[in-house]
C-alpha cells in the first residue's frame, strides 16, 4: 500500500446468526450440517453492517445519500464467528476495496466500494457481465433473463429497526436518532420483487453476493417505497443453480429512484427434490 493511500482496519466483531430460528433454512444448524456446512450461516447482509464505520471513516455522512458497497461472499461464517472489516482506497480515487477475514485469515468477502451516487464498475456489475448462462435448469426452471417486476409495495417498520439493533455489530446513533435503515435491513426492503421474478419455494438458498447503492438516499423506516426488479442472470455450478437480479427503491410520493440493489442467490441443489 502507497503512502499517499487510506487503509482502514475495523474493530474485530462478533456476528450473531439472527436467524437461527427459521428451521429448513441455511441459518439453521441441523438443515446447514447437513448440506455440508459447519452449522448454521450469518447472512451476508449482516456482516455488511460491520462496514458501516470504515464507510464513513472513508467517506463521510455523505455515504448514506451517494454511497456504494458491492461485496461477493467467498465463504460462509457461522455464529459469533469472529471477523474484522478492512477498507482501502488510493487518494483522490472514486473507488475503494473493501474485504473482511475471519481470525485465522480467510477471506470471507471482498468487493468495492465508493460514493459518487452511480457507480457503473463496481465488483458485481462487473461481475454479472461474465456470467455463462445456464441450460436446463431446474429449480428456476419457470425463470427467464429480463423478467421484470414493478410496483410492489416496500416499507421497514421502526420496530424492526429496533429489533435489529439487539444483535447488530456496529450500532450506530443515526439509525435510531433519524431512521435509517442499516444494510442489513435495506436489503430486506428490496427483497419483496423475488416472489415474482422467480419461484424458490421448497429449496434452501443463501446469498452468493450483495450490492447496495444509494442514488438519492438514505433508505428510512417507516416510509413508503416501490420497488421494481429485473432478472438479470441465470447461471449454475455443480451444487447450485443461482438467480442474479437488480431492484430499485423509489419515492412511493414522488416516484424518485432512492437505491438499488444487485442480489446474487444461491439454491442448493441438495436440498431440492428435483435432484433426487
Amino acid at each position: 500500500m502507497s503512502t499517499d493511500a487510506i487503509e482502514i482496519k475495523g474493530e474485530l466483531r462478533t456476528p450473531i446468526n439472527n436467524a437461527a430460528q427459521a428451521k429448513g433454512s441455511i441459518h439453521d444448524d441441523a438443515t446447514a450440517s447437513k448440506l455440508g456446512f459447519k452449522g448454521g450461516t450469518v447472512a451476508g447482509s449482516v456482516h455488511m453492517d460491520q462496514y458501516m464505520p470504515l464507510m464513513l471513516q472513508m467517506f463521510g455522512e455523505d455515504w448514506w445519500r451517494r454511497g456504494n458497497i458491492s461485496l461477493y461472499f467467498r465463504q460462509a461464517t457461522v455464529d459469533r464467528e469472529n471477523v474484522r472489516a478492512f477498507a482501502s482506497r488510493a487518494a483522490g480515487a472514486e473507488q475503494g476495496r473493501a474485504w473482511m477475514e475471519n481470525e485465522n485469515g480467510d477471506l470471507i468477502s471482498e468487493g468495492t466500494i465508493s460514493c459518487n451516487g452511480a457507480d457503473e464498475k463496481t465488483e458485481l456489475s462487473q461481475r454479472v457481465k461474465g456470467q455463462i448462462p445456464a441450460v436446463g435448469l431446474k429449480i428456476l426452471a419457470a425463470a427467464s433473463v429480463g423478467k421484470t417486476v414493478e410496483g410492489i409495495a416496500a416499507r421497514a417498520s421502526k420496530e424492526g429497526v429496533e429489533r435489529r439493533m439487539a444483535t447488530i455489530t456496529e450500532d450506530l446513533p443515526i439509525y435510531r436518532d433519524k431512521g435509517v435503515l442499516p444494510p442489513s435491513m435495506a436489503v430486506q426492503t428490496f427483497r419483496g420483487v423475488e416472489a415474482e421474478l422467480f419461484n424458490r419455494t421448497g429449496v434452501v438458498g443463501l446469498f452468493g453476493a450483495i450490492e447496495l447503492q444509494f442514488i438519492n438516499g438514505p433508505l428510512l423506516a417507516e416510509t413508503d417505497y416501490k420497488a421494481r426488479g429485473e432478472v438479470l442472470a441465470l447461471t449454475e455450478s455443480p451444487k447450485t443453480e443461482n438467480v442474479w437480479y437488480k431492484a430499485y427503491l423509489s419515492d412511493a410520493t414522488t416516484g424518485g429512484d432512492v437505491a438499488s440493489m444487485i442480489m446474487y442467490l444461491r439454491f442448493l441443489k441438495a436440498s431440492s427434490p428435483l435432484y433426487g
